[in-house]
């Protein structure tokens, strides 16, 4: 890649930026050495990356990179046997750690998405846990290493502490003693090279028989080491060097732990440093909102509302591009400071970018081209005046471009043939975009000759392009119109300026009448493209309305659809439920009632229980109903009734309260509002069909106390539903077999079993208070229930 076009299009500044968002100095280092790719594979697969990052983030946000640090050059110094300090081992610790979380990371990460790249790094890395261990074992967080280290360690440290307070001892008794205190500076114990000391007056020197350490800036005070710890201090700096020759001995231990596996682990810092440049173009990519570009060798571009990354997105003007297909070269004409030179750079650099594997600031649906090179001729000169250096300069870029480019390259060309005469700069202009086009690469020309809008105008594969001006504000709009060729303004900014109307004119005369049929055109294309982008700005602004409107319509009836399954199915669980249990209780009773009958002789008839059956079954819920069709009479209906919810599938229950066109319906355990419509009285409460009822012969049912009465109820792995109908049914068993007290097995858990439980039994007709389990109950696993 050409060295000088990275410069000219500032790629330095994105790999500044990109540098910036490294969390490690790893990902920073890999960062500074980015460069563009020729190869669309390679490119591709950097894309491919980025993305992957990217979705990571946005799942389960950003990796943890905390302690992954450059410890190559400490593990180099183990592998050659150096001895590494406490802070280099802790260095190494936190590394295996911070590996260790960014594996766990992926991994989580991959459960979820597809991010084949990031796992492939991930994949060597090594799991060193036994050797962070045993770091941590020795040495702590401050960098110290700790008495755990070793048994001799610990036993040192033991005799100095021991040694260390005889000595401070023994000096404590000499500061307090009346006789030695008036010879003391001051009344306290010091330290000077690693001896213990007291400060005494210089006049008293005599007095003490120990050796002096020091003596203080004026020399009035003497740190003397008494004779009286002179043996104690020579014991503790005995100790002191067995403290430090052990504490190297496990220091060169450590280190030859790491030395064993410094190359493995200075490639996981490689991995690990790649992994987070990789996390830091995903972090680019959401600083400036860029998306991943479709890539091609074909030479094709598509820009979508392009954006250039250096200028602030509050200002910045979005272009939109396409070059390749149809035409392979644009000439942009335009008046000074209307953004033709931020638009060639905007090519340049977003192509760059896109080949270094970045995401692009540009909408989506957008496409870049992999160039084997790109080549700028871009000056920052923007006045009128231009000298013969400065032609020189761009000539012999210019020739330096020409010996390089191939059909594969892209080339931006600023101002191009400019700072010389301009018959003679037009016409070298035309030569040398003829001669690029030939080659076949992919231009962008800016230019101030109108001779090349009709050069553009009359070569099939080049095209014209302006920028977009607004003569009644005197202002560009930095907007990039490709087609349409730029028009010179002169006459139209003059006017608004205040120049006199007959100067105009008599300008106006000077100009050729082709000229001024060119300038007519033009304005006129202009004209018609304003009118066309109005237009079509309409029609997209009235079809994304209507695609708005379409999507929440589809997003209702989506909603309604769903709302409607869930009910009907909590209606159906419902009424499942309802069959179990009457179905369960009829059994059951029936069944008591043919042991009473074999066991005490009781008058109970068969067919009274075959018919105590069938009254049983004829209470059962009826199936699941299809609705009903409208139109059909309405029906009074009051509160009390027993009605039918059609849009329910005919699930019955009882009318609670009316109110206007609704009522609020028992559906069970449920209370729900039902349009009236929607409802069918299946009978009246109290109606005369109530009295018109069959007697039923009373059976009177006795339990005998030998009966085999459970005092607990084992509801674990049951779901809400179920437990509620077991409890209901073993209170009811409990209350009748004169039980006081009850116990209900729930177990921990969420706690959702057990609060449903409770709240059941807050409302229960046989309970009368409840509480958790005490120790040796079961606690908070078993709800105690006290019964009527």
């Amino acid at each position: 890649m050409n060295d000088k076009a990275l410069i000219t299009l500032e790629y330095h500044k994105i790999i500044q930026r990109l540098t910036d968002l490294g969390a490690t100095s790893l990902g920073k280092e890999e960062a500074g050495k980015l460069r563009p790719s020729s190869d669309l594979r390679e490119v591709q697969r950097r894309l491919a990356a980025t993305d992957e990052a990217a979705r990571a983030v946005a799942l389960k946000g950003a990796p943890p990179f905390g302690g992954v640090t450059d410890v190559r050059a400490p593990l180099g110094r183990a592998k050659l046997g150096g001895v590494l300090g406490p802070s280099e081992l802790m260095d190494i610790a936190q590394f295996i750690m911070g590996s260790r979380r960014i594996r766990k990371y992926v991994a989580a990460v991959s459960d979820e998405l597809e991010i084949p790249l990031l796992e492939d790094l991930c994949e060597p890395l090594i799991d060193a846990k036994p050797l962070e261990d045993e770091i941590r074992r020795c040495i702590d967080e401050q960098g110290e290493v700790m008495d755990a280290a070793s048994a001799d360690l610990a036993t040192i440290r033991r005799e100095i502490r021991i040694g260390e307070g005889r000595a401070r001892e023994k000096l404590d008794s000499l500061v307090r003693s009346t006789t030695v205190q008036k010879m003391l500076q001051d009344a306290l114990i010091t330290m000077r090279n690693d001896r213990y000391v007291i400060p005494v007056k210089a006049e008293y020197r005599s007095h003490f028989g120990g050796i002096v350490h020091d003596q203080s800036g004026s020399g009035a005070t003497l740190f003397i080491e008494p004779e009286a710890v002179l043996q104690l201090n020579n014991k503790l700096r005995e100790l002191k060097v067995r403290e430090q020759k052990e504490i190297e001995r496990i220091l060169r231990q450590l280190s030859e732990l790491a030395g064993n596996k410094a190359e493995l682990l200075a490639s996981d810092a490689e991995s690990l440093g790649y992994i987070d440049f990789i996390f830091a173009k995903a972090g680019m990519a959401d600083a400036m909102f860029g998306t991943l570009p479709a890539m091609n060798d074909r030479g094709e571009l598509r820009l979508k509302r392009a954006r250039h990354p250096l200028i602030d997105p509050k200002q910045v003007v979005p272009i939109d591009l396409e070059m390749g297909e149809r035409y392979s070269a644009i000439i942009v004409t335009g008046p000074n400071t209307g953004g033709k030179t931020v638009s060639l750079k905007t090519v340049g650099l977003l192509s760059l970018m896109a080949m270094s594997g970045l995401f692009v600031p540009a909408d989506d649906g957008s496409s870049l081209c992999v160039f084997d090179g790109i080549y700028a001729d871009i000056g920052d000169e923007q006045s009128i005046e231009q000298n013969l250096s400065t032609f020189s300069s761009h000539m012999t870029n210019l020739i330096g471009m020409l010996e390089q480019v191939t059909p594969r390259s892209l080339v931006l060309l600023d101002e191009l043939g400019a700072g010389t005469d301009p018959a003679e700069g037009s016409a070298l202009a035309i030569a040398i975009l003829e001669h690029l086009h030939l080659i076949g690469c992919r231009i962008v020309a800016t230019t101030h000759y109108s001779e090349l809008k009709a050069y553009a105008y009359n070569r099939e594969g080049i095209i014209n392009a302006s920028m977009e001006f607004d003569v009644a504000t005197l202002r560009p709009t930095y907007r990039l119109l490709v087609g349409v060729p730029g028009r010179s303004n002169a006459f139209a900014i003059a006017g608004r300026l205040g120049l006199p109307r007959a100067i105009i004119d008599h300008a106006r005369g000077e100009v050729s009448e082709d000229e001024l049929k060119v300038d007519t055109m033009i304005a006129s294309l202009e004209q018609d493209r304003r009118r066309a982008e109005s237009e079509r700005q309409t029609a997209e602004r009235d079809r994304r309305e209507v695609e708005t409107l379409r999507q929440q319509l589809e997003d209702e009836r989506f909603k309604f659809q769903e709302q409607k399954a869930k009910l009907l199915e909590e209606a159906r669980e419902q009424a499942r439920q309802q069959v179990a249990k009457a179905r369960r209780e009829a059994e059951e009773i029936i069944a008591d009632l043919r042991k009473l009958a074999m066991e005490e002789g009781a008058s109970v008839k068969e067919h009274r229980l075959i018919e105590a059956k069938r009254r049983l079954e004829e209470a059962v819920p009826d199936p699941v109903e299809k609705p009903r069709a409208g139109g059909g009479k309405p029906v009074k209906i009051e509160a009390g009734d027993e009605v039918k919810v059609f849009s329910l599938g005919g699930q019955k229950g009882h009318v609670v309260e009316l109110s206007g066109n609704e009522a609020l319906v028992q559906l069970g355990i449920l209370k729900m509002k039902v349009a009236l419509a929607d409802l069918d009285p299946v009978r009246k409460s109290g109606a005369p069909a109530a009295a018109k009822k069959a007697p039923v012969q009373a059976t009177t049912v006795k339990r005998s106390r030998d009966e085999n009465i459970r005092m607990e109820l084992d509801l674990r792995g049951a779901t809400l539903d179920e437990a509620i109908i077991e409890v209901d049914r073993f209170l009811d068993e409990s209350f009748l077999a004169n039980l006081g007290q009850v116990y209900i097995i729930h177990g921990k858990g969420t706690g959702a079993l057990r609060s449903g439980i409770q709240d059941f039994l807050r409302r229960h007709k046989h309970v009368k208070s409840y509480r958790l389990g005490n120790y040796g109950e079961g606690g908070a696993g078993v709800t105690v229930a006290e019964l009527n």
